[in-house]
């Protein structure tokens, strides 16, 4: 078994400073509608709150994809076959990622993440329950491609992107994604990749608005972040949390609504907001089955399985990269 400390890949300035937090976050907060990616949630702080996040009675994604997982592995383990590097696009859960390795018998393990100390501890953790797998954490922005490790060369690579994360992006970004997915795997992977589905509102409004607050806590850690790290003064007092449902592009959103005129500055640069104007933090779509083999096709996959949880919430895809194609 081989566990290393990780790649580091993120590009970061004098004072340590992710370059492109810093840049997403100046551009989001100078638009007429005030906008941060969601990516940004996931600090050490962000990643431990959205692991709690997973194991409230409201929140039913994890619950329903660990029981597809679960219910399923026989047939997905027939489906990819043993020995694949498995290349996850984010850090390990501690439930679903488990699971998986025990399914499929693969032979590495390469987390990809942008919050290096929590990567480094769910890696450990893992290589920990597998001691026989050889670990390489990657500490990566996965929103473009990604130099694997020397050491996976030449094994058969499976994407593994859980959790719907694919939903928090626009269509544009989402495919995005995928594209550069396929080129840090390559032709011939495979991915297998969670996907949320289009339900009652009350349902998934509660799934994000927590009667415990600690989605409110996620969220509103982003604007602490902010503070902490790029030399600001965000007064977090001034901000709620708001969940609501869109329908025309089936998603809820997560915004940070101001609660109050205010001012603030970020990186010495000023910034004012009045009473009732929000910061757009989060998207996560809902899909169809047809709307998510639509946008796994526009990202260079083509769907070879799809599972469904038994209640019918959540949706797991297995999906092979296929050569680009200019007509029928």
């Amino acid at each position: 078994m081989t566990f290393a400390q990780g790649l580091k890949l993120v590009e970061r300035d004098a004072e340590g400073v992710d370059c492109a937090f810093r840049a997403d976050v100046l551009e989001g907060l100078s638009a007429p509608q005030k906008a941060i990616p969601a990516r940004w949630f996931y600090d050490d702080i962000g990643s431990e709150l959205f692991e709690d996040i997973t194991r409230l009675p409201e929140y039913y994604p994890t619950r329903a994809e660990t029981e597809i997982l679960t219910d399923r592995a026989q047939e997905i383990a027939q489906l990819i076959g043993p020995g694949h590097a498995v290349v996850e696009f984010g850090s390990g859960s501690s439930v679903k990622t488990p699971l998986l390795l025990s399914a499929i018998a693969p032979s590495a393990y390469v987390p990809l993440d942008i919050a290096g100390d929590f990567l480094r501890s769910s890696s450990a953790a893992l290589a920990a329950k597998f001691p026989a797998l050889d670990v390489h954490p990657v500490e990566a922005d996965f929103m473009r491609r990604v130099e694997l490790p020397h050491e996976v060369t030449g094994l058969p690579k499976l994407g593994f992107f859980p959790g719907s994360t694919i939903g928090n992006m626009i269509a544009r970004t989402a495919t995005d994604l995928l594209r550069s997915m396929k080129e840090t795997l390559g032709e011939g992977a495979l991915l297998l990749i969670g996907m949320d589905l289009v339900k009652d509102h009350d349902v998934l409004i509660a799934a994000y608005d927590d009667a415990q607050g600690v989605t409110a806590a996620f969220n509103c850690n982003l604007l602490a972040r902010i503070n902490r790290e790029l030399d600001a003064d965000i007064p977090l007092d001034a901000f709620a949390h708001e969940a609501r449902w869109n329908d025309t592009f089936a998603r809820i959103e997560m915004h940070l609504r101001a609660q109050r005129d205010v001012s603030f500055t970020v990186s010495g640069k000023p910034f004012a907001m009045r009473a009732g104007e929000t910061i757009h933090t989060e998207n996560s779509h809902k899909f169809t089955r047809r709307s998510g083999h639509q946008l796994l096709a526009a990202g260079g996959w083509e769907p070879r399985a799809r599972w469904t949880d038994a209640a019918g919430q959540f949706s797991l895809v297995l999906a092979e990269s296929c050569a680009p194609r200019s007509a029928p």
